[in-house]
């Protein structure tokens, strides 16, 4: 036996028992990983979204959720609301770099094209904004969102899909 020089990605849909790991993986990929776009006041307030475990789990059990594991453990997740709106997507801040967010926005894709869904849109923080841009998305609008009394910018942007049953 020897041991993997690749870590296993995989994916899997969401259980009501992932609840306390998602809200801790959301938690540490806003403290972690937004600090440069985001004052530690925008940053409480966004986190605070899931401390309100019953209705972050409500959330997550309404729109299509898939879980990124690496070598079984949940690092992530995304979140698809209806057929064309991605509205999270969370790496734990261990496991950037390493495929999870790409993986999973694939993933995403894929279906939204499947069900046939012309185009996929999120409102991307200031910090993902790279990632989506890299894979294709174009910047639409700014917006300013009030949470918990902060105001926090974001940005609407727009991918193009394939549909794989268009002739």
């Amino acid at each position: 036996m020897s041991a993997t020089a690749h870590p296993k990605l995989a994916m899997r849909p969401f259980l009501p028992a992932d609840v306390p790991l998602l809200a801790e993986i959301f938690r540490a990929s806003i403290a972690e990983l937004t600090g440069d776009d985001y004052s530690e006041a925008q940053q409480e307030a966004w986190a605070a979204a899931a401390d309100d475990e019953k209705q972050f789990a409500a959330k997550l059990a309404k729109q299509l959720t898939l879980i990124a594991t690496l070598n079984g453990s949940p690092v992530g997740f995304i979140a698809l609301e209806g057929a064309d709106k991605i509205d999270m997507l969370y790496v734990h801040p261990a496991a950037t770099g390493q495929g999870v967010g790409a993986m999973l926005a694939d993933a995403v894709e894929k279906i939204a094209a499947s069900r046939g869904a012309s185009k996929l849109s999120t409102d991307a923080s200031d910090s993902a904004r790279g990632f989506f841009e890299k894979r294709g998305y174009a910047a639409r609008q700014r917006n300013t969102v009030s949470l918990r009394g902060e105001w926090l910018a974001n940005t609407t942007m727009q991918k193009q899909l394939v549909n794989p049953k268009a002739p």
